[in-house]
């Protein structure tokens, strides 16, 4: 049986977090808010943009009444700009190709907005190696709901072993509720320990990805 591959996006296939923060701080600028360091806008970074633009207006003491406003401009800022810094962890490509050639289906399941999702894709050279990817406004629901991931898996129309790989404690949480075995990459977004995110295999180089799948399929 075909083994379907789901991923996260940001801080697991990509470091899109130069770009992310632009977005942000330029949506700071237009409301006359000093810019914050890369550092604090990683840590809004894992619900989702409307979740990021909130933790930011939280952060920034600003209204909240303007959420969806700010949310707006910073996806037009982001949506100009979403692949300007942003590029695959190192050995993701390579990784990607091995894992078709082992004959795995891979998909993407991403809070980030489908669109700019599949620009980022695109924009890598990344795009060619999913058969499905669906973003936080593809569905009406989002990670941690299991279903936006058992919704990635379906549209990959596979009935082999399903595996879900991600790098924070979204992710891990939603591969909990899911009962997917999550392999969690340790060089991404994550907030805490990773002794405190659940998870079946943790691996912190990307090149170790297809072994590391291969041996949870035989298993």
């Amino acid at each position: 049986m075909t083994a379907a591959v789901v991923f996260d996006l940001d801080g697991t296939l990509v470091d899109s977090l130069g770009d992310l923060a632009a977005a942000a701080n330029r949506t700071l600028n237009d409301v006359g808010h000093d810019p914050l360091a890369t550092d604090i806008i990683k840590g809004f970074v894992g619900n989702g943009l409307p979740k990021l633009v909130e933790r930011m207006i939280r952060h920034c003491g600003l209204p909240l009444d303007r959420h969806a406003e700010l949310t707006q401009l910073t996806l037009k800022h982001y949506n100009s700009a979403a692949s300007e810094t942003t590029v695959p962890y190192p050995g993701i490509p390579e990784a990607l190709a091995k894992l078709q050639q082992m004959g795995c289906v891979l998909g993407v399941c991403t809070n980030k907005p489908e669109t700019p999702a599949r620009h980022v894709l695109e924009a890598l050279n990344l795009s060619r190696y999913f058969d499905a990817v669906l973003g936080g406004d593809s569905l009406s629901t989002r990670k941690p709901d299991p279903n936006h991931l058992f919704a990635s898996f379906d549209a990959l129309q596979t009935s082999g072993p399903r595996l879900f790989v991600g790098d924070s404690e979204v992710d891990a949480e939603t591969a909990a509720r899911a009962k997917i075995p999550f392999l969690l990459f340790t060089e991404g977004y994550r907030k805490t320990p990773v002794a405190e995110i659940p998870h079946t295999v943790a691996y912190g180089a990307s090149q170790d990805l297809p072994a590391l799948v291969a041996e949870l399929i035989k298993s």
